[in-house]
């Protein structure tokens, strides 16, 4: 068994101890409070996913290596959970775009049986949920639960990296017969939720 060997980094004097969790804080460019001491990954308890680790490691790299200062950007970070069906969020949810955004929310949903299950007889169905800026017109988040959300939202995470707009997702081509162009087809406003409004918890 390998054991970390971290008896003279003064580790006790990095880490702090919250809600049960050891972590060690960071600053924006991943320095900890001892200068000669970095952490990236789950030890800093930002974002805990193994992409986000990969681009906090690139950016300390580029910073300390490489002689240009990286700072990770955590802006419209897609995850997934790989349960059955799946589940893959990219941007703010319903809540976090209530509390964080200006103006009204518009809320654009989707429900459907895609057409290989239809053919298969299958009854599995998918959901699709895309949060827009009424203002800006700005895509804020995108929300799926089906098969293949997670292969989906990598796409969709880009766009939304892009700064994407509502119309730009509604001028899009989308590829028939497929799951995926229901991102670029949803037309309907379900709900729109006023300014103000108290943030409630919903995907």
């Amino acid at each position: 068994m390998r054991m970390a060997w971290f008896s003279n980094l003064a580790w006790m004097d990095l880490i702090v101890k919250q809600r049960g969790s050891i972590y060690a804080p960071v600053d924006e460019f991943s320095r900890t409070n001892i200068p000669s001491i970095w952490a990236v990954g789950d030890v800093t308890n930002r974002i805990n996913l193994s992409p986000v680790a990969l681009m906090e490691g690139s950016c300390f790299s580029k910073t300390v290596f490489g002689g240009q200062p990286s700072k990770p950007d955590y802006r419209d970070v897609p995850c997934a959970v790989f349960c059955i069906p799946p589940l893959s969020v990219v941007g703010l949810i319903e809540e976090q775009a209530v509390e964080q955004a200006k103006g009204d929310i518009l809320i654009f949903t989707s429900t459907f049986n895609p057409m290989k299950n239809t053919i298969s007889g299958r009854q599995e169905k998918t959901m699709m949920k895309l949060i827009v800026n009424a203002e800006t017109d700005k895509v804020l988040g995108a929300s799926m639960c089906g098969e293949d959300a997670a292969e989906i939202k990598q796409g969709i995470a880009i766009a939304l990296k892009c700064g994407a707009t509502k119309a730009q997702f509604d001028s899009t081509v989308g590829i028939h017969p497929s799951a995926a162009e229901e991102f670029v087809t949803m037309q309907t406003v379900t709900r729109c939720i006023p300014a103000g409004s108290k943030p409630k918890t919903n995907l």
